[in-house]
């Protein structure tokens, strides 16, 4: 298994400017072409020129050392998916910290399939000309509002003269603070308003917000959970208080179009054991936490205290469903806010034929 880091540090994301999906749409052409010229392809597998032998496939999968996550780091770490891949499949990681990042490898073809946040996932399919889709659902929920210690914020409109931490701008957690905001009447500092919004890793914003250096932030489990028992932060909005009482998705499987077409059968098999997983993990949590503490110590290098772990996975919904509706939702909110001139036809973002031929198979409901 094949492990690489994801490009990271402070950033923009993706600000749909006209300059910017020029760029994205050359990127994605260049991979294309790229790989189009690559070599020979027999079945999706490389045909040594030299010897004619097929070699090994490699599946390039991206994804956060979060819990959000799940599937994704407990079926790395117990070998789900190598074992479903089978031998001849080599699985190559990216690890990165919010969704922009992934998306940029995958539309520079670094990447074929990834775990990612649905906003994101919304800009990658603009800016890409329908390069991707959504495949399947992974989580809900998973995320919290928090207040530095002694800052005195209680709700949403507290943050009004306030520096706000998300992992980064145009990611999920900072469409969903935004829309908080703009229900209590609050705006950016940048477009005029009174809220400094702070990108920055989910590590940094624990020594942000213990430094006193911002007053909160809106962040994915286990990061709320660690800043809470680390720093003494307060909880402000609990993962159901934050959008549509918890019915939205925070996490979701993405796959280019390029991959769906050509490896239609790895695709499936990487399916097959996300349902696998998540129904596992559904119906023996207390197993699964420990599995996934393992592969997150591998990948920041420290495990998660039991009750750090124990309420990150209380404010998360495993799930295969994608939550369409929310998805639908969150497209509003992108234009709503400003990210986007008017609200993007996300008509084709979604391709559930390969769940739904996975969950048929294994006699579970398919998803509409």
């Amino acid at each position: 298994m094949a492990v690489k880091y994801g490009r990271s540090g402070y950033g923009r994301g993706l600000r749909l400017s006209r300059e910017w999906i020029t760029a994205a749409g050359l990127l994605f052409f260049l991979a294309t072409v790229a790989a189009a010229g690559c070599g020979f392809r027999n079945n999706g597998q490389s045909l040594n020129a030299q010897t004619g032998v097929n070699q090994k496939q490699t599946i390039r999968v991206g994804y956060f050392p979060n819990i959000t996550h799940i599937q994704a780091m407990v079926g790395q770490n117990d070998g789900t998916f190598q074992n479903a891949l089978g031998e001849q499949v080599v699985i190559a990681e990216s690890i990165f910290n919010a969704g922009p990042k992934l998306i940029q490898a995958l539309l520079t073809g670094e990447i074929d399939l990834g775990y990612i946040g649905p906003v994101p996932a919304i800009n990658g399919y603009i800016v890409s000309n329908k390069g991707l889709q959504i495949i399947a659902g992974a989580a809900n929920e998973g995320a919290i509002l928090v207040a530095a210690k002694g800052t005195n914020i209680k709700n949403v409109a507290d943050l009004d003269g306030r520096k706000v931490a998300v992992p980064q701008l145009a990611a999920t957690q900072d469409l969903t603070l935004r829309r908080l905001m703009k229900g209590a009447g609050l705006k950016d500092a940048s477009r005029g308003g009174t809220v400094t919004v702070v990108p920055a890793e989910n590590p940094d914003i624990l020594t942000l917000i213990a430094k006193g250096e911002v007053d909160a932030a809106l962040v994915p489990e286990p990061w709320g959970s660690r800043i809470v028992k680390e720093t003494g932060a307060d909880v402000v909005l609990e993962a159901d208080q934050l959008w549509d009482d918890g019915s939205y998705a925070t996490t979701v499987v993405i796959a280019t179009t390029k991959f769906l077409e050509e490896q239609p059968e790895l695709v499936e098999k990487w399916l097959a054991a996300h349902v696998e997983l998540t129904e596992r993990i559904n119906n023996d949590p207390e197993t699964y936490k420990q599995v996934f503490n393992k592969q997150f110590e591998i990948l920041t290098q420290k495990s998660l205290p039991q009750d750090v772990l124990g309420s990150s996975f209380e404010r998360l919904l495993v799930t295969y469903d994608p939550e369409v509706s929310s998805i639908q939702k969150f497209a509003t909110l992108m234009a709503d806010t400003g990210y986007l001139k008017q609200k993007p036809d996300i008509s084709q973002l979604f391709n559930l034929a390969p769940l739904n031929k996975v969950l048929k198979e294994k006699g579970l409901a398919e998803v509409k």
